[in-house]
């Protein structure tokens, strides 16, 4: 039996490996928050979202708590939310396993989780482009906005968790398609004999 070959030797995978490591506790400890019944989240916890969003004004979550109107209005943010708890959060922990191994068998799981989250991430990258810059009628009015610095802030943490799993499908569709053809070669070749 082959070695394992090192995370360091196979950047792409480290850079998987290690966006699944950094995105867990993201996930467990802020993103979904919104779906956890409030009695059982330690009070040093459940201020983890507020004190991001008096930070950032990031209308998808304070939307999603209710602290920018009612939350009702992100039902959709909210299934996306779910899909993270009960999909993507498996596939951080099967991910970092399969990667660390070196397993080909996790590279399907790894397309599907790119493609969905790359797919439920845009729309979230749509209504940051879309929350108004705050100016004198916005705060007059009333109207949820953002500050150009906020925006950026907000864009340099969603835009990686639209990239970085585009790359993923990418790049596992690519290798898929490279077992395939290989699988592919080996069936004809006995075939042929």
């Amino acid at each position: 039996m082959a070695a394992r070959t090192p995370l360091s030797s196979r950047p792409l995978d480290l850079l998987y490996f290690t966006f699944f490591l950094i995105h867990l506790p993201a996930s467990l400890l802020l993103d979904c928050q919104p779906l956890y019944p409030p009695s059982l989240v330690p009070s040093f916890i459940s201020q983890l979202p507020e004190l991001y969003i008096q930070f950032s004004a990031d209308p998808l979550v304070g939307g999603a708590l209710g602290y920018f109107g009612t939350s009702n209005d992100f039902t959709w943010f909210k299934t996306f939310l779910l899909v993270e708890a009960f999909f993507q959060i498996p596939v951080f922990i099967l991910g970092m396993k399969g990667l660390w191994k070196n397993s080909r068998c996790i590279y399907v799981l790894i397309l599907i989780y790119g493609a969905s989250t790359a797919t439920t991430t845009l729309p979230c990258l749509a209504v940051l482009f879309n929350t108004p810059i705050t100016s004198a009628e916005t705060i007059a009015t009333g109207v949820q906005s953002i500050t150009m610095s906020q925006r950026y802030m907000l864009l340099s943490s969603y835009l990686p968790f639209f990239l970085v799993p585009m790359l993923m499908t990418i790049d596992m569709a690519t290798r898929i398609a490279k077992l395939v053809q290989a699988g592919v070669a080996v069936t004809a070749e006995r075939k042929s004999q």
